[in-house]
């Protein structure tokens, strides 16, 4: 977990004596005491830190030490109050005396010293009392205070609204809420500070207020909003900025207080007055100039305070949706401008679900945006939230959203799989809305090929987000078509890796790895395959016809990273996919999937850990399967059969082999289905006669190691099984038991190197042997009836024992 060197320090931290480090404490006071702090108390600061985060215990540092470390708090260089900060973080809460901010020295409260209240705050009273007491002091006027105060408040207010939301009042949502709005909307629209730069023709004509500018240069003829520019800010316009960058939260965040009737409008509004800092009987027409987005009636000054917060956050979004369109002369400025639109219909967003009637003057803007913005991909990641305020309310507003869904389920996946954070912004989204997805949008279904490219691409990035939204995609029309997607998940990575090297490498270049495949995949006779995995949408099919050639085209990809990542994710999906199957399929479906199971466990991409992670899935599940619905095993009783007896399968599919052969002498009875026939388990019998006398009779082929002892004996008991259903068969399995204990005499045999295994094999070969003697004991042995494998004895009223344990029960536990 740490390095050596790291490993090193906090084991000397804690090695220390106490002797010494009291001596360490008294050296670092006077270090502090010192008029000039320079890297030696820098040192010792990072020294301390490390000592007390290593201690088992939680230290009380000496009075004096304490004390200098709380004036740190107020250093003119953040290092040492970072590092103040930091080392009274793992002491013991302080007293309220130590960490005494009042009225007076609020204002002083920087980041770094609000990070240790809040984390020393002993409960909620105090956590309350402390952003009662910095919402106090916001009422003062900016020229009452440090020039800074404002500043750092709203931030440590935001930090308590985070992590501690019920410590907020009623009283305390009015008073932030009307400082929002008067933030938000009555910034300053000139530059702060002089433009002249100084020298000897300065004079009062320089030093006119210059207007802010919008991001295209041009002077802004409406409010101020945080995508105006300048060569400086004032005050009010900082707080605009950081009004806007808390105001979602904010938003959300006072739903969580306990708020008083809504119909008191009056004694709202008489609240909201008494804890006004400004005259807020100005026009809404504040300024010069008249905004076309905000204006609006004068009637809104008569809101209560949580309402005209919400109208004036809607018309800031407006006005900052406004302004993107703008071309910026700089392209951080672009950046930013995305930035800002995200924000903005987050919040426009969250406006609407709590006045549900802006939604009508909402939506033309949103639209508009959309289509200015769903044909440049560079803004994918704005159209997100797009996609949100359309899911949340285009059913209220009555919007055909199918083209905002064909984008972010479409294109967006097909172009854009390769983009980290878009496709942490689309897989957060669609965790976030996965029931009103699953309801109301049937393409998110239909796109679950071109989604599972997020997967194939960077598997351990989004392997978490697939397995919460893999279920949803689980249904009966899409099951086995997205079985077959899953198993092909490596082949899909390799493709889209051929995808990108097709575009950034010459047709020409030769020699080279992975230009044979990628001659394939530019191969337009081998177009369709790639064009399948690469579909965007179900229904084109549930597999490809050629996928040994496929798996071939792609033979050198086994060894790509991305496509060994992939492959090392698709068995726990399987298990994730199977667990979800069972509760939606019918018994045709399942069915269906039993043969994809037998189908596929031949047709994998030829990595050898993969193919046999894939068939522990399928044997797990196949035993699952068929315990839950015994008589698939007679419906798909040819494939069984088919399946086990290929004896090149005893060698290549162990598992699987192993477990088919286990459930066609479990489930091949009648006792299971009635259609069950005497020619049917005869014909099941001589086909698994015969691959047992096979390879028990001769040597394994060239290549091939010696069949596990458990398919023999699977084998075996399968026979047994068979032949004491159908009695006939008796002798010809005592027959091969019997050779079978001569020929092992004889010492040991091709068909087995070790010697234990062979012991092994031939004592369950006389355990059968014996049992079929007596066919009648060996049917209810090798096949008991439920009631035997799985007892109730302790509840059945007809046995003795619920009276035992009654009776034991009063004896251990009297009254």
């Amino acid at each position: 977990m740490y390095s050596h060197g790291s490993e090193s320090l906090i084991k000397q931290a804690r090695e220390i004596e106490e002797s010494e480090l009291q001596r360490f404490y008294s050296r670092l006071v006077k270090l502090l005491q010192g008029k000039e702090l320079g890297h030696e108390t820098v040192d010792s600061l990072q020294r301390l830190h490390i000592i007390l985060f290593a201690d088992k215990y939680t230290r009380t540092l000496p009075s004096e030490l304490q004390k200098r470390l709380l004036s740190l708090l107020s250093s003119p260089s953040e290092q040492f109050q970072v590092l103040s900060s930091a080392v009274l973080r793992e002491t013991l809460p302080l007293s309220g005396q130590d960490l005494n901010y009042n009225q007076e020295n609020v204002g002083q409260l920087n980041t770094h010293a609000a990070a240790l209240l809040l984390s020393q705050a002993g409960s909620r009273a105090e956590l309350s009392s402390l952003c009662a007491l910095l919402l106090r002091s916001l009422e003062n006027r900016q020229s009452e205070g440090p020039v800074h105060s404002l500043t750092h408040t709203l931030p440590i207010l935001n930090t308590i609204l985070t992590h501690s939301p019920e410590c907020l009042t009623e009283d305390h949502v009015t008073l932030l809420s009307k400082k929002l709005v008067d933030w938000l909307r009555y910034a300053s629209i000139t530059q702060g500070g002089g433009t002249s730069s100084g020298g000897f023709f300065t004079g009062p004509r320089l030093r006119q207020p210059v207007p802010i500018a919008e991001l295209d240069g041009t002077v802004s003829g409406d409010f101020f909003t945080v995508l105006c520019v300048g060569q400086s800010f004032t005050e009010d316009q900082w707080m605009n900025v950081y009004s806007f960058s808390m105001l979602r939260h904010w938003l959300l965040t006072y739903h969580s207080v306990c708020s008083g009737t809504t119909a008191d409008t009056a004694n709202r509004l008489q609240l909201s007055l008494s804890h006004s800092f400004s005259n807020d009987d100005r026009s809404e027409v504040d300024g010069s100039v008249v905004s076309m987005v905000s204006a609006t009636s004068s009637s809104s000054r008569l809101l209560p305070p949580k309402e005209r917060l919400r109208e004036k956050s809607f018309q800031y979004c407006q006005r900052v949706i406004e302004q993107s369109d703008r071309k910026a002369h700089r392209r951080s400025d672009t950046e930013l401008q995305k930035a800002c639109l995200v924000e903005a219909v987050c919040i426009l967003d969250c406006v609407c679900v709590e006045e549900p009637s802006l939604v009508y003057r909402t939506f033309p803007c949103i639209k508009a945006l959309f289509g200015r913005l769903s044909s440049d991909l560079s803004f994918a990641r704005v159209v997100l939230p797009i996609a949100q305020f359309y899911l949340n309310h285009g059913e209220m507003a009555a919007v055909d959203c199918e083209t905002v869904w064909k984008l972010v389920f479409g294109q967006f996946p097909a172009e854009l799989f390769n983009d980290p954070f878009l496709v942490h912004e689309l897989l957060r989204f669609l965790r976030l809305n996965l029931k009103s997805l699953q309801l109301r949008v049937p393409l998110y279904i239909q796109s679950f090929p071109n989604l599972l490219k997020f997967l194939a691409w960077d598997s351990p990035a989004v392997v978490d987000d697939f397995v919460d939204l893999l279920p949803s995609l689980v249904t009966a029309g899409t099951a086995v078509e997205l079985l077959h997607t899953l198993l092909d998940l490596p082949c899909l990575s390799a493709t889209l890796v051929l995808q990108l090297r097709s575009i950034c490498l010459p047709i020409s270049e030769s020699g080279g790895r992975g230009l044979l495949s990628l001659d394939a995949f530019r191969n337009p006779s081998f177009r369709g395959l790639f064009l399948f995995l690469l579909r965007g949408e179900a229904g084109a099919g549930d597999t490809i016809d050629r996928l040994s050639t496929l798996h071939e085209l792609l033979a050198e990809a086994a060894d790509w990273p991305r496509v060994v990542q992939c492959a090392q994710t698709v068995p726990v999906l399987l298990h994730i996919f199977f667990n979800t199957v069972v509760t939606v399929a019918d018994e045709k479906l399942l069915a269906h999937l039993i043969l994809v199971m037998l189908e596929r466990s031949s047709l994998l991409l030829n990595l050898p850990i993969y193919i046999k992670e894939v068939h522990r899935v399928f044997r797990c599940h196949l035993l699952r399967l068929c315990k839950l619905q015994p008589s698939l095993v007679v419906d798909q009783s040819r494939e069984f059969i088919e399946f086990a007896g290929t004896t090149s399968s005893v060698y290549s599919k162990e598992e699987m082999y192993t477990h088919v052969v286990w459930v066609l002498g479990e489930y091949l009875s009648v006792s299971c289905d009635s259609r069950c026939s005497v020619r049917l388990i005869t014909s099941c019998f001589e086909t698994l006669e015969a691959v047992l006398f096979e390879i028990t009779s001769s040597a394994p082929p060239p290549g091939a190691a010696c069949p596990a002892p458990r398919v023999v004996t699977s084998l075996m008991s399968a026979l047994a099984k068979l032949a004491s259903r159908s009695h006939d068969l008796i002798p010809r399995v005592s027959l091969f038991l019997s050779k079978l204990r001569t020929v092992t005499r004889g010492g040991s045999v091709a068909w087995c190197s070790d010697e234990e295994d062979l012991v092994a094999i031939v004592t369950r070969g006389e355990e059968l042997w014996s049992l079929l003697k007596a066919p009648g004991v060996a049917q209810s042995v090798l096949t008991p009836p439920p009631h035997v494998t799985t007892p109730q004895w302790h509840r059945d009223t007809n046995m003795s024992m619920p009276l035992e344990l009654r009776a034991l029960t009063s004896l251990a536990h009297p009254q």
